[in-house]
């Protein structure tokens, strides 16, 4: 319970986790205990810190790749942080409502509903959705201690394509024209290894089909309530890969997963005792049974692959 406290506290300002910690300390002294909402309750009421970010177009140094004029950064991501420092030091790309790059600002800044940004920052995002040779769908819950969407059902992996690390995880408007999407596959891969122990060796970003961009805009009212100072706002790339793979969850990101089959998510979906992240709803209702129903056609052909950028509601 410690641990939800200082995660509160910090998302609420606290870069220092230091000095989170003490508060924690302090509050536990004074007898502060108990419930999830009572400790939210508390780390919402705290003062709010703030937050120095980068110029839109400055960020971190790089070097350039002569060969495809794509941003080769000198850093490497290193996913051996809590997820409060990760909330701090990965960049997200923010973009306009035709997916054009403006900037880049911290994952905590742009998923940060209020003040002058009550919808948050638009920013891109991924969607993979990962099938066995059964044609099954792997699914993952979301931790418990995830500060956005937590104990959420959705899909195989759900993140973000960063600035300033090596592979370049930047798509330029040729890369979507190409149907390539570089950027956001070196992202999956990424993180399929970080979330749930996939080796990237199991899938090669050759093995991704992009299909297609929507956006769309979801408050976490379900975890902070009908004012909730968090949420998503985002361009999300979909990304297809029929592979089979070892999977070991890293529990700090994923509390289960689950194989299954059409009809299987269906009942799931059903059920009002299981929760589902807002875009899973989304693509379920629009396109996924559509793409699930033609697979093989999906991932090997141009049928369902457009320029798009689909703006739908929640």
């Amino acid at each position: 319970m410690p641990g939800l406290l200082t995660t509160c506290l910090w998302a609420c300002g606290f870069a220092n986790r230091r000095a989170a910690e003490v508060l924690v300390a302090g509050a536990a002294a004074a007898g502060f205990a108990g419930k999830r909402a009572g400790l939210r309750e508390l780390a919402l009421s705290t003062q709010r810190g703030k937050e120095t970010r980068r110029g839109a177009c400055q960020p971190r140094t790089r070097a350039m790749s002569s060969s495809n004029g794509l941003e080769r950064p000198s850093d490497k991501w290193d996913g051996a942080m809590s997820q409060q420092e990760l909330m701090m030091k990965d960049t997200c790309i923010l973009v306009d409502e035709r997916d054009r790059i403006v900037g880049n600002v911290s994952k905590k800044t742009c998923h940060t509903f209020g003040g002058e940004h009550p919808n948050g920052m638009l920013h891109r995002a991924f969607s993979v959705f990962l099938f066995n040779e059964n044609n099954e769908l792997l699914l993952q819950k979301r931790a418990s201690d995830k500060i956005t969407f937590p104990d959420v059902w959705t899909n195989t992996c759900c993140s973000h394509p960063l600035y300033g690390y090596d592979p370049c995880e930047v798509d330029q408007p040729e890369d979507v024209a190409s149907g390539q999407t570089p950027g956001v596959k070196h992202a999956a891969v990424r993180k399929l290894a970080h979330e749930l122990g996939i080796p990237a060796h199991q899938v090669g970003i050759e093995k991704f089909k992009f299909l297609t961009r929507l956006h769309y805009c979801a408050a976490d009212s379900v975890t902070w309530g009908p004012n909730s100072e968090w949420g998503e706002h985002e361009v999300d790339y979909i990304l297809l890969i029929k592979a089979q793979v070892d999977v070991k969850p890293n529990p700090e990101e994923v509390g289960d997963f689950k194989y299954v089959k059409p009809s299987e998510l269906r009942l799931m979906m059903d059920s009002k005792d299981l929760l589902w992240s807002p875009w899973f709803r989304i693509i379920v209702r629009e396109f996924l049974h559509s793409w699930w129903d033609n697979l093989d056609e999906a991932l090997t052909t141009g049928r369902f692959v457009d320029q798009e950028v689909h703006k739908l509601e929640c």
